[in-house]
């Protein structure tokens, strides 16, 4: 693979990310913060994602599977 050709897509698809979201108009340091905020936001969404989306999926399949654990009530009595 061509690093040039690499080097500008890159560069095609950051041109597309400042378009689409309209930061072409703010200030570098506007921009940075937008950045952060953006980065940040997505990472957060991506460990929620990875950490709790499993354990939701399993209770979800292990409820409609009828495979539902016993109540702390029946235990007590």
């Amino acid at each position: 693979m061509d690093f040039q050709y690499l080097k500008e897509y890159l560069g095609w698809l950051y041109y597309q990310y400042l378009l689409i979201t309209g930061i072409y108009v703010l200030e570098p340091w506007e921009q940075s913060i937008f950045n952060s905020v953006v980065f940040s936001s997505m990472t957060m969404v991506i460990y929620t994602s990875y950490v709790f989306v499993p354990v939701h999926v399993r209770l979800a399949h292990n409820f409609f599977c009828g495979k539902q654990p016993e109540s702390t009530m029946a235990l007590i009595n």
